[in-house]
């Protein structure tokens, strides 16, 4: 009978992500058009996030782990771990100020209408091209110029074994906030991996716990700011287990 229920409220999210997206899609394209008006189309792929977190029985609770402000008129590197994907909605739900801009995986293209919008709105990475990895620098170089903040799943997906705690991080988030000396957000999401896995049979909603860790200054290597980042969001995690 659980099993039932978990399918039933799986055919919910679709339902529920279709009418999001087509009502909130059409607004979002207009005004992503001209790159000036990202910002009013970023208000309006916030609604949409929430509308799917919170359509879907679940709501967050932050906490922060440092006294460190978020500054308005900084653009930002924002890194996470990611265990669901409910896990994409909340960047944008915890920057208001900051419009965002997602590296996410080509193959989402794909999917009927949101893959037009997802195309517009995030730098798309082909995984299995060195030249594709590469470009992505460019790309959100060029996105942090027109005032965008970067987000970046550093795990490079979800990890295939679910005990994993968190997987091995790649360099791409780290490369890019020392490049272009952009301080790093680091946050841990804890609770989606149970609540919402990838097993379509499994999951429940509730609440998300999400720790606002640290901001990494820039002023360090990448290899060093991708340790610093792990060790942060692991202690979290290992700790909440």
């Amino acid at each position: 009978m659980r099993k039932i229920l978990n399918y039933i409220w799986r055919g919910w999210m679709v339902i529920l992500g279709a009418v999001l997206t087509i009502i909130l899609g059409i607004p979002v394209l207009l005004l992503s058009i001209r790159k000036e008006h990202y910002k009013y189309a970023y208000q309006f792929i916030r609604i949409w996030c929430f509308g799917m977190f919170y359509g879907m029985g679940f709501r967050y609770e932050l906490k922060k782990l440092t006294d460190k402000k978020i500054d308005k008129n900084t653009q930002y590197v924002f890194v996470s771990n990611h265990t669901s994907i409910m896990d994409v909605m909340l960047p944008c739900m915890l920057m208001p100020h900051h419009p965002l801009c997602y590296v996410g995986k080509k193959e989402l293209v794909k999917i009927p209408i949101f893959g037009t919008i997802y195309k517009r709105i995030c730098v798309m990475v082909d995984r299995s091209s060195a030249r594709s990895r590469a470009d992505v620098y460019r790309r959100c170089a060029e996105r942090m110029e027109e005032g965008d903040s970067i987000v970046i799943f550093p795990e490079g997906g979800v990890p295939d074994d679910t005990s994993v705690i968190l997987d091995h991080f790649k360099d791409g988030a780290f490369i890019l906030a020392a490049k272009h000396q952009s301080p790093l957000l680091v946050f841990s999401f804890v609770g989606l991996k149970e609540m919402f896995p990838f097993d379509p049979s499994k999951g429940y909603p509730g609440k998300v716990k999400v720790y606002f860790n640290d901001i990494l200054e820039p002023n360090k290597t990448s290899n060093a700011l991708k340790a610093s980042a792990h060790g942060e969001i692991k202690k979290v995690l290992e700790y909440s287990n």
